[in-house]
């Protein structure tokens, strides 16, 4: 696959230069993106050459500076009311990726929109928004580690090795380490690192939750041609999948669950069939049964995984140590010891 763009970095230097009605120059912009002024030059003229409005103009003592173009719109590129209403009833569904970009972006367009709209129908749509309920259980806060998720997507782009501190669920303290930093996952409400260790060869997924330092080195590293986040992701069933190519996975729902399984994609290789008694078969060709053997457990005894036996036998000892848990009784309230 062809080395894909800055998109990142330019997505950084385009909000720049947004935010600067005067313009800035490449020096400054240089500075503000940690990279020289030749990269800068090149996403410069690669954005205009894509058509979005942006010149070079000459101030005072013959110095240039970058900025949106004024006279320059953006096409047919309008939105109606009802575009708008919903983008702002819309706007608790960007909440869990507060301290993102995404979410940046978004939240100007919303302040916008209320000091755009009188304040009665702004109280109008908030009355309209309790209608809408998302629930955020389970979803995390990234509002304090905008900087963090900021170095990790210019590493990313610019494909510098990065010195993560990162503390995983089985260890007791943090620890230092280098990773080659391809790409970001989003999953149930939260952010995991899809990179390659400097002194391994086994890609791993790293929860940005678990990071506590994120610091870019000046050394590049030399990112698999043949690598594409998309088709690695679409191994797994979440987040978890291994280097092992993907195997069929086979489930068998009952009557009384079939219908809630067939009106969700619960992953892009799903064939769901039915059975004459109602039953469901769902078949997903997945590299790692971790995510799919909770998914499965969640639906207790209307589920029963059929394929493959690694599958089946980690259900297994997980419902027999789950039997076990609960064959002592319940909790003493005196004495705070199973009964």
């Amino acid at each position: 696959m062809a080395e894909s763009p800055q998109i990142i970095r330019q997505w950084s230097l385009l909000r720049s230069l947004a935010a600067r009605r005067f313009g800035v120059s490449v020096q400054e912009l240089a500075d503000e993106l940690t990279v020289n002024e030749r990269t800068i030059r090149r996403d410069l003229a690669a954005l205009r050459e894509v058509g979005f409005p942006i010149e070079e103009r000459s101030v005072e003592n013959g110095r240039k500076l970058w900025s949106v173009s004024k006279d320059a719109g953006f096409g047919d590129l309008t939105l109606n009311l009802t575009e708008v209403l919903s983008l702002y009833v819309g706007r608790q569904l960007m909440e869990p990726l507060a301290g993102t970009l995404f979410w940046e972006g978004t939240h100007g367009s919303y302040k916008k929109i209320r000091a755009t709209l009188p304040d009665g129908a702004i109280r109008y749509l908030d009355q309209l928004s309790a209608l809408l309920h998302f629930s955020q259980a389970g979803f995390s806060d990234y509002s304090s580690r905008s900087k963090q998720i900021d170095r990790l997507m210019i590493a990313i782009e610019d494909r510098n090795v990065t010195t993560l501190v990162y503390q995983s669920m089985r260890s007791t303290e943090p620890v230092s380490r280098e990773v080659n930093p391809y790409g970001l996952a989003y999953f149930r409400g939260s952010l995991y690192l899809v990179a390659k260790a400097s002194n391994e060869n086994e890609i791993r997924h790293y929860k940005v939750d678990r990071i506590t330092e994120v610091e870019p080195q000046t050394m590049k590293f030399e990112r698999p041609s043949n690598f594409d986040l998309q088709d690695w992701m679409s191994a797994a069933f979440g987040v978890y999948r291994s280097d092992t190519p993907p195997t069929k996975h086979v489930v068998r729902f009952d009557q009384s669950v079939a219908r809630f399984v067939e009106e969700k994609r619960w992953h892009h290789s799903q064939q769901l069939t039915q059975n004459p008694d109602g039953s469901l078969t769902a078949e997903f060709m997945l590299s790692d049964h971790q995510e799919l053997m909770r998914w499965v457990m969640s639906f207790g005894s209307a589920a029963k995984a059929i394929d493959p036996p690694a599958l089946v036998e980690a259900i297994r000892e997980e419902v027999l140590r789950m039997v076990e848990n609960y064959a002592a009784g319940p909790r003493s309230e005196r004495d705070g010891e199973w009964k």
